[in-house]
């Protein structure tokens, strides 16, 4: 529920007006908009939105499970080159990571199946 309202947030079809103290919206906007049935469907559409340095890292945490230990992204960092940290933190603030001391987690498993379903299958092997 909370990813729907931050994509309707986002998407400028709800909107915290300062000046009436009130949330407005468009209804017939948010009617017309075609929000999926199916949570897998709904997380996949919301991930495709990200940046594609976002997405790769996601789909590349997705590779190791559920959650991955921040001293294995260091390692992963350096081996593939890559910036997965910075990706991880802008996902947390995005609702599809969490974040504690010593890992990352993907805060919901279909997220996780969401990302994971993005890979190619001939780079899954």
């Amino acid at each position: 529920f909370s990813r729907l309202m931050a994509s309707l947030i986002t998407e400028g079809l709800l909107q915290f007006r300062l000046s009436c103290r009130r949330w407005v919206w468009d209804e017939e906007s948010i009617q017309s908009r075609k929000i999926p049935d199916d949570v897998a469907e709904f997380f996949t559409h919301a991930i495709g939105m990200l940046s594609p340095d976002h997405l790769n890292a996601l789909c590349t945490l997705s590779c190791f499970g559920a959650s991955i230990e921040i001293s294995v992204i260091k390692i992963l960092e350096e081996g593939l080159e890559l910036q997965l940290q910075k990706s991880f933190d802008e996902a947390v603030s995005e609702g599809f990571l969490d974040k504690t001391n010593r890992n990352y987690k993907f805060s919901h498993d279909r997220i996780q199946e969401a990302a994971y379903s993005r890979i190619d299958q001939d780079e899954r092997r």
